[in-house]
């Protein structure tokens, strides 16, 4: 099984990142030297995936332009002889091919995925969310690709979560046959703390088979309203052809805003040139304890 595209949905309203995201998408949002959507497409590069799709709406233009040239803004770099920035953006700009669909109705993540389908046609596919930001070496999207081209099976990622907060996740069960991999045999989408199945918790990364897509055609609304990627994920379950993968690495939720600012302290802290000063302001600025 060979995965070549990643499918990063892009087209939502980014509401629980508000008022920063009122004309600002959520995925272009700084994190450090970078915005959100950067790190994910990097990520599927470094994983070996050729293609991102975006599923976009007609307000989230600007990520679409963050991976294309700027010549103006070249031109400026090149006259003021910075060049380490000029070949920088210029990365930036060659960095994967693009190809942008429309989700003109927002109807959830697994409305968003079957957009998708004219493009991905009868391959599996990689599905990365921006709200999920995972780095270390191995980790992410990669750890997925492996196990899903072992097994020839579509996976999803894994973290375990507090029980009190179940309800913010898809939560799975299922059986574990190899270290942190699992037959997942049931998933609900942010089940009360007395209904989870476990507290396995749903990232936003997942390996796919094309069967998905026939699945979503006929998909009921679920939870919210919308059509839930989760809801659908059951019916590859019932298939037997669905595995879970604990994650590994630094994850960061970009939507919660102390995970967001962690993740910017995260990046600083690594940084050789910011680290020590970086480190004496957070202890000026720490409340004193009695």
């Amino acid at each position: 099984m060979q995965v070549r595209k990643a499918v990063i949905p892009v087209a939502g309203w980014g509401t629980r990142s508000l008022p920063a995201t009122k004309n600002i998408p959520k995925e272009m949002l700084p994190i450090f030297r970078k915005p959100i959507v950067q790190y994910i497409v990097e990520e599927a590069i470094g994983a070996g995936l050729s293609d991102v799709v975006f599923v976009t709406n007609q307000n989230k233009k600007i990520i679409e332009d963050h991976f294309d040239r700027n010549f103006l803004l070249e031109q400026v770099l090149e006259r003021g002889s910075k060049t380490e920035l000029l070949k920088e953006v210029r990365e930036v700009a060659e960095m994967v091919d693009i190809i942008s669909v429309r989700q003109k109705r927002q109807l959830g993540l697994g409305h968003a995925v079957l957009c998708a389908k004219e493009v991905c046609k009868n391959e599996p596919f990689a599905v990365m969310l921006g709200d999920d930001l995972m780095f270390g070496k191995n980790s992410g999207i990669s750890e997925l690709l492996e196990a899903a081209e072992t097994e020839g099976k579509a996976a999803v990622g894994v973290i375990e979560v507090p029980e009190d907060r179940v309800h913010r996740y898809g939560i799975i069960s299922g059986e574990e046959f190899a270290p942190g991999v699992y037959h997942v045999d049931k998933l609900v989408e942010k089940p009360k703390k007395e209904d989870a199945p476990s507290n396995l918790a749903i990232t936003g990364r997942y390996v796919l088979l094309p069967q998905i897509f026939d699945i979503l055609e006929t998909q009921e609304a679920g939870v919210g309203g919308e059509i839930q990627l989760t809801d659908a994920l059951q019916g590859l379950a019932d298939q037997g052809k669905l595995i879970a993968v604990k994650m590994q690495g630094q994850r960061f939720d970009a939507g919660d805003w102390v995970e967001y600012l962690t993740a910017n302290i995260y990046f600083a802290l690594h940084d050789e040139e910011l680290h020590d000063d970086l480190v004496k302001r957070i202890q000026e600025i720490l409340p004193c304890k009695d």
